[in-house]
């Protein structure tokens, strides 16, 4: 059955042009009866005004528009040549169905005139002389009505295609909406963890490296130091390691991740033992917090730290010799402050402009843009007498 009912899907023509033919055979079976009973001929032109009425509903779904037309012309010259009603007139019905549901909008509208029409002008032609004039106008509103009818169901029809034409476009429109969110979320999220593990690298192997070089310096004339600078070496590089393991966790799933088995973000609350880092590795830091500590969100206690983290490493690498800095967090009640400045001379200050910050200029743009992300100001650049100073403002909602 789902074949044949995809067959005669595929071929409305020929189920058409069978129901034609249905409607033939009735008309000519309704025609015999009707000669019989009034014992007279029919008229000439009822043989060829049958066939055209049958052909109307043959081709009415392949082109609708004339075969409105052609019922059109045929009714009147069924008028003209006093052919009354058939069988073969329920085309008139069916096509105009047909036009209401896919034709054209001048067509939809011919055949509502038409078939508010045919009714009132069938009866003026063939009206009945036994019965009185309001008889003869009622007959006419009643069979006005299948006309109407037939036009507002194909109207509907066509009001519903539209609303599901709608729809579907709609449907499409948000998938592809989707798919472009998909798109942006995944390249903000790689964006992220770029940012990240630029942070944890950059500030991490820089410790390791001062440390390293410090460590060969003093291994003959003093081993202590350089024991202890070999354990800073290797808890820098267990932390580095333990924060690109949560980094790289984000991009797995499993069961590791939802053990638990990475760390935390880290948060102003770390910033203690980032400094005490930093003063180990041989850069002097004095560290100050203005105002009343308080839970702060997450996104902007991770931007405090890595601004401090990313600033400290900037000076450690830029700053030369004998470079200390100073780190300023201030609690305000509506967002937190940080002042981070250093007094290094040893290298110039278009290091630390746009692109030449960490020789690739990922250190300035990764903190404006996560400054950005909470809805927080930036301000960068060189100190009067030398140095490097670095503020933001981090409001505790996100600009929207």
């Amino acid at each position: 059955m789902q074949r044949l009912y995809d067959f005669l899907r595929r071929h409305p023509t020929w189920v058409d042009s069978f129901w034609a033919v249905v409607l033939l055979g009735i008309s000519v079976v309704g025609g015999t009866a009707n000669q019989e009973a009034q014992g007279s001929d029919l008229p000439a032109a009822t043989v060829p005004i049958t066939l055209l009425l049958c052909l109307v509903v043959a081709l009415r779904r392949r082109m609708p528009e004339k075969m409105l037309l052609l019922a059109v012309a045929v009714g009147l010259a069924q008028l003209a040549f006093d052919v009354s009603q058939t069988p073969a007139d329920f085309a008139m019905l069916v096509i105009i169905y047909t036009v209401a549901a896919d034709g054209a909008g001048w067509a939809s509208r011919l055949a509502l005139i038409g078939g508010l029409s045919a009714g009132m002008l069938a009866q003026l032609r063939w009206q009945l002389d036994s019965e009185s004039a309001a008889a003869n106008v009622l007959i006419a509103v009643f069979q006005t009505v299948p006309f109407a009818l037939a036009w507002v169901l194909g109207d509907s029809i066509r009001t519903r295609r539209a609303y599901l034409a709608q729809l579907e476009e709609r449907a499409a429109r948000l998938e592809k909406e989707r798919e472009a969110q998909s798109k942006v979320a995944v390249a903000a999220e790689r964006a992220r963890i770029a940012r990240e593990l630029h942070d944890v690298v950059a500030h991490n192997v820089s410790v390791m490296v001062v440390q390293a070089d410090g460590a060969a310096y003093v291994l003959d004339s003093a081993p202590d130091q350089a024991k202890k600078a070999l354990e800073t070496i290797s808890g820098t590089g267990r932390q580095a390691l333990a924060e690109m393991r949560r980094l790289l966790g984000v991009l797995r799933t499993g069961e590791h991740q939802e053990s638990g088995e990475y760390v935390p973000q880290p948060d102003v609350e770390q910033l203690d033992d980032l400094i005490e880092q930093c003063r180990t590795s041989g850069l002097p830091v004095d560290f100050k917090v203005e105002g009343t500590p308080r839970p702060l969100p997450s996104g902007v206690e991770l931007t405090a730290y890595r601004i401090v983290q990313e600033a400290l490493t900037n000076t450690r690498k830029h700053g030369g010799p004998n470079a200390g800095a100073s780190v300023r967090l201030v609690y305000f009640d509506d967002g937190l402050g940080l002042l981070v400045e250093d007094d290094g001379k040893g290298a110039p200050h278009e290091l630390y402009e746009e692109g030449g910050a960490d020789g690739r200029g990922h250190g300035l743009i990764g903190m404006r843009e996560r400054v950005g992300m909470v809805g927080g100001t930036l301000d960068a650049g060189p100190r009067p007498g030398g140095g490097f100073r670095i503020s933001a403002l981090l409001p505790l909602k996100s600009a929207h």
